[in-house]
């Protein structure tokens, strides 16, 4: 079986572990939990599972046993996976998205109702 390279699992394990403390963050926020959904469904393919949980735990594991095998420890393994994935952008990324720091909360406002459909007050 193919693995993919951990570079990109860890850069991947990130971005789903800022969306997830956003949507904690956040829970009602449709972007915000689309976006984790589409983070843990981008980890399933990776890992080869059907359930974010399952990807997110094989994508650890993974992590973790591929520093060993490499006789470097688990924290600087992740510290030059962190890093390299920190200075370029990924291919095909769609850019901007990836969440920051999270310092505060202000909701959408949305013109219409659910959905962004208009409502017609009947």
């Amino acid at each position: 079986m193919l693995l993919p390279a951990k570079a990109e699992v860890a850069r991947h394990l990130e971005q789903y572990r800022a969306w997830e403390r956003l949507l904690l963050v956040a829970p009602m926020d449709h972007a915000v939990r689309g976006n984790f959904e589409n983070s843990g469904y981008t980890l399933c393919v990776l890992m080869g599972k059907r359930c974010a949980r399952e990807a997110v735990d094989a994508a650890e594991h993974y992590l973790r046993g591929g520093a060993r095998a490499s006789g470097a420890s688990p924290a600087s393994s992740a510290a030059s996976a962190a890093s390299a994935s920190a200075t370029r952008p990924a291919p095909g990324a769609r850019g901007g998205r990836t969440p920051g720091p999270v310092t505060a909360f202000r909701p959408v406002e949305r013109a219409g109702g659910p959905g962004g459909v208009p409502e017609t007050g009947q």
